[in-house]
């Protein structure tokens, strides 16, 4: 849907059982890409049944970053170079897939025993060319780390890329802008400059760009720089953006690539074992899925 200069893209919503809710607003039919971001979904927020907790089971990735931002809940990331990590809210978990890794994302013991708690963004950048085929990576960075910048009813944390005077710690191959905003009641506030594309998402509250009215679940694509934004209610959003992609993308599974050949031959690699394996949670894995792209 348009209106004006704002394009509203709302998501496709799966359940995955006890509750558990994913709200995908990236990819669509009518949007592939916002800067690099080529994958965008909204997990939770859900209390799981004590007991039980999320298991993503080990799984591959090629040609992508991957990013969790967590707004409640642990979640462990374990990979194929050995990282075992805990991100909890506040911090970033940023993993280079380049030409291929492994990882699982499981709760920690502690959060399944009084029933775990998971509310958060998962999403993918797509690898520019000449990167596509790096040496994976995986990085992780404290709430320390990240910076902030606040002003009357606003509060920012930029987790990647440069805006409002700061820039985040985080290894870039394409200008990219990923951020959470938080604004009181009746807040004014600016999108940033400089960045060609830019996708804002409301995790919870309502705020209006000139005639557009953007609520909870909807994410804004902006053609130009609107007028101030006022916050309705109290909101919270997560703000995604950069320079356009050098060229369309395939995402197939959890593959990223500029031919279908390459996606191909990861299948075939992950069929036949050939990715590795993550140390420690190396007993179950998540099968190809049938088909191809």
């Amino acid at each position: 849907m348009h209106a004006g200069d704002c394009r509203l893209i709302r998501p496709h919503e799966h359940d995955l059982g006890d509750g558990f809710t994913v709200r995908r607003l990236l990819p669509q039919a009518g949007r592939r890409s916002i800067g690099p971001f080529v994958f965008f979904d909204h997990m939770g927020p859900v209390r799981l049944p004590p007991g039980q907790g999320m298991d993503v089971r080990p799984h591959p990735h090629i040609g992508l970053a991957t990013v969790t931002w967590l707004f409640e809940g642990c979640i462990r990331h374990r990979d194929s170079l050995g990282s075992d990590q805990d991100i909890r809210p506040g911090e970033l978990n940023w993993m280079i897939a380049g030409h291929g890794i492994v990882h699982s994302e499981r709760s920690p013991q502690a959060e399944r025993e009084t029933g775990a708690r998971v509310h958060g963004i998962q999403t993918w950048l797509a690898l520019p060319a000449g990167h596509e085929e790096t040496a994976p990576a995986f990085h992780h960075y404290g709430a320390e780390n990240l910076p902030r910048v606040e002003a009357e009813g606003v509060k920012i944390r930029v987790m990647a890329g440069e805006a409002w005077g700061v820039r985040s710690p985080v290894p870039l191959f394409s200008p990219t802008l990923f951020a959470e905003v938080r604004l009181q009641v009746g807040a004014h506030w600016h999108l940033p400059e400089g960045h060609d594309e830019l996708g804002l998402y409301v995790v919870d509250g309502t705020l209006s760009a000139g005639g557009t009215r953007i609520r909870t679940g909807e994410m804004a694509v902006f053609g130009r720089m609107p007028a101030p934004l006022l916050a309705q209610d109290e909101c919270l959003l997560v703000l995604v953006g950069g320079a356009p992609l050098d060229g369309p993308r395939i995402v197939w599974w959890n593959f990223v690539a500029r031919d279908r050949k390459r996606i191909r031959q990861a299948g075939a690699d992950w069929k036949a074992g050939r990715f590795g394996t993550v140390p420690g949670d190396d007993e179950e894995c998540i099968p190809l899925p049938e088909g191809g792209p």
